[in-house]
């Protein structure tokens, strides 16, 4: 085998170009004996892999993130029922304990999926953020004071961090670009039920727990969901995978399958390099326009969605008494969980991107053109499940950055810590969105809101120009694909797959973006 190197300019990789003889094999090096690419026996064998993984890591990701949001919302919904007048805060202050949680949530995100992207066991480490939060939240119900829970709101935020974009990046490493966004929609759909699950659940102990053992209500709101919060973080320590080479409850053999699969999927192995730190992984994916643009995006779309910390205030505004408004609050939110998975499956299927994004941030422009326009009962609440089906289009927003800028994994895991964790700004700013002297009508709210989620649409449409622009580059060139490619990475692809270099290098010419 002759391989030819010439160096990119102005940077370490290496753009290849090879002559490879057709009867030397990878698979010679190490072949356990995978099926072909494409024969029934191997889809077979991906579906068979797949559904264990649905089985197992879906289902608990999904219940994670329910209590992750049931968790963080709990403030909201002990509103309700004294807290702001137990503790003594004012108004101001009841925006700041809300907002504070995102002063440590977002930046901590960044280093926190650097971390995982480097650690060898994401179960154990994503289990234990769980387990912190959970307590948190059960202490957040023994506060006395703006003090005490402004700081109980500070921490919970460390260990929440690492959850979303965390468990957003370990899916990325099991599936296929095909195959994310469904995946990426039923976690995403756990936080959209926990709105309605956890307004459920808050109804129920707020009208039957209050005075129990001397105790208010909306601090037994705390105390119950911090403790099925902890149960839940024990139990994924061994239900959650680890990484696709050392996960223990699946087969060598699917090791390998689920190793080549993924390589298969953008023409190299989804593995950093020796000399991919973490740190190398910040610094390209800081300097990649593309990981700004979608910063910005989620920023903005973010603020245009932070009606969701004050949707049970929002409910009440219909007039009710607090139990039938919250009881009000969980149809939209069970709307927008089976919104967010058609979309999500019609995109997998289809491989598009922006209008699944966008599209649902218009059907929220409307809702607020509805809230704008009328305080009758049913045009208001119309318009609630218009605006909670917004998250439809969010939940999508991770998956479109893993498809964009899928290797190296430590880039990756960067771009999708910083396009989180940044954007959750605008949950910050928003926070301040939704002042109490503009209800019940809220209109300067929905105007701010309105606003961020145009602002939102340009830049996603900027974001999928670029990503035309760039198939169109490698449509017409053959070898533009092969100019970033990392030798390393295709070898070892070509090794999963029994393949020779040359032929995983003709693969990596078929790579296109999704958009």
């Amino acid at each position: 085998m002759t391989t030819r190197l010439s160096p990119k300019p102005d940077t370490k990789k290496e753009s290849i170009i090879v002559d490879v003889e057709e009867n030397t094999r990878a698979s010679d090096l190490d072949n356990l004996g995978l099926p072909v690419s494409g024969t029934p026996e191997r889809l077979k064998a991906e579906r068979k892999l797949v559904r264990k993984l649905d089985s197992r890591l879906l289902p608990t990701v999904f219940v994670i993130f329910i209590m992750n949001y049931i968790d963080r919302n709990g403030i909201t919904t002990a509103r309700l029922k004294g807290m702001q007048q137990d503790l003594g805060i004012s108004d101001i202050q009841y925006a700041t304990v809300i907002a504070v949680l995102y002063a440590s949530y977002c930046p901590a995100q960044i280093p926190s999926n650097m971390l995982l992207n480097y650690l060898p066991r994401p179960s154990l480490y994503i289990g234990l953020c769980v387990i912190l939060w959970g307590l948190t939240s059960a202490l957040t119900g023994v506060t006395k004071n703006f003090a005490g829970i402004l700081a109980c709101r500070m921490f919970i935020g460390l260990p929440e961090s690492a959850f979303y974009p965390g468990a957003s990046y370990l899916l990325s490493r099991w599936y296929t670009k095909k195959e994310l966004a469904f995946r990426l929609a039923i976690l995403y759909s756990g936080l959209l039920i926990s709105n309605a699950f956890g307004s459920l659940m808050a109804a129920g102990i707020l009208a039957n727990m209050e005075g129990k053992r001397g105790i208010r209500a909306w601090r037994w709101l705390f105390f119950i969901e911090g403790s099925i919060t902890i149960l839940i973080g024990f139990a994924s320590m061994w239900l959650l995978p680890d990484y696709p080479h050392n996960t223990s409850w699946i087969s060598p053999n699917e090791r390998r399958l689920a190793l080549a699969r993924i390589s298969e999927d953008a023409g190299e192995a989804d593995q950093d390099n020796a000399e991919d730190s973490p740190l190398k992984g910040l610094r390209m994916a800081i300097s990649d326009p593309l990981v700004l643009i979608f910063t910005i995006q989620t920023v903005s779309q973010l603020l245009g969605l932070s009606f969701v910390n004050f949707f049970p205030t929002l409910t009440q505004t219909l007039g009710f008494s607090t139990t039938i408004s919250l009881l009000l609050a969980a149809p939209p939110w069970v709307f927008a969980s089976i919104a967010c998975c058609l979309s999500a499956w019609h995109a997998d299927r289809t491989g598009e991107r922006f209008f699944h994004i966008a599209g649902w941030w218009w059907g929220v422009i409307v809702g607020f053109i509805i809230g704008l326009s009328t305080m009758k009962i049913p045009g208001r609440y119309v318009a609630m499940f218009l605006m909670a089906s917004g998250y439809a289009g969010f939940a999508m927003t991770l998956v479109w950055v893993s498809n964009a800028i899928p290797r190296p994994p430590a880039k990756r895991a960067a771009a999708m810590g910083i396009v989180n964790g940044i954007g959750n700004l605008g949950n910050l700013i928003g926070s301040y969105t939704w002042k109490t002297e503009w209800g019940p009508e809220y209109h300067q709210s929905m105007a701010i809101s309105l606003a961020a989620l145009v602002f939102s649409t340009i830049l996603a449409w900027v974001t999928r120009q670029m990503l035309i622009q760039k198939n169109n580059q490698l449509d017409a060139d053959e070898n533009a694909a092969l100019k970033d490619a990392d030798r390393a990475r295709v070898e070892e692809a070509a090794r999963l797959e029994g393949l020779t270099f040359q032929q995983a290098m003709e693969r990596r010419k078929g790579y296109r973006y999704l958009y």
